[in-house]
């Protein structure tokens, strides 16, 4: 899913394993799958990935990250932090992976290779079990991701195009397999 694309980097992350914990990879996986966009556009799941993420957010322009995230708001908030709150970001640790994003902002920012902007696209998350697949509630959170996604690639001027017919995407497929497992 990875490209030497430089100008706009769509990262989600978080672990599906861990229910809601991996909104962010489900919400960029949803993006992709309902909507075509430009080459200047790439979507990664990061997973729960760390190092290896420094190589596709070294030096890019503009970075989304789509993630679970722990604010003290009540479960299901919607949180936006863009530019000049990143760094308040670093001093309160509001996701299970801001270690692994936060240091590899720090590293990149070390080497004087860090994203031009940075926006996160968070979800507090209403169950963080071991199992795979979303609460109902974080489902409809996803819903509200993409559509937050959507808004900061038009800003960005990116206008992306709705596919006449969704693809199904590889953790979709996984979680309702595992639904119809416990049915």
């Amino acid at each position: 899913m990875y490209s030497d694309n430089k100008e706009i980097l769509v990262l989600g992350l978080g672990n599906i394993l861990m229910q809601d914990e991996g909104v962010g990879v489900r919400a960029v996986e949803a993006l992709e799958c309902r909507y075509i966009l430009p080459e200047t556009v790439t979507l990664m799941d990061g997973g729960t990935t760390g190092t290896e993420l420094l190589e596709p957010m070294r030096n890019v322009k503009q970075l989304l990250v789509a993630d679970a995230i722990n604010t003290g708001d009540p479960n299901g908030t919607l949180v936006r932090i863009a530019d000049e709150q990143v760094p308040a970001f670093f001093q309160t640790k509001l996701s299970n992976h801001q270690l692994g994003l936060s240091d590899l902002l720090a590293l990149l920012m070390l080497t004087d290779e860090q994203p031009d902007h940075v926006t996160i696209v968070g979800l507090v998350p209403h169950s963080l079990e071991n199992q795979l697949g979303l609460t109902p509630e974080a489902e409809q959170g996803v819903e509200d991701m993409v559509e937050q996604l959507l808004v900061e690639l038009k800003r960005l001027g990116v206008e992306p195009i709705k596919r006449e017919k969704p693809l199904l995407g590889h953790w979709q497929h996984q979680a309702d397999l595992e639904q119809m497992k416990c049915a």
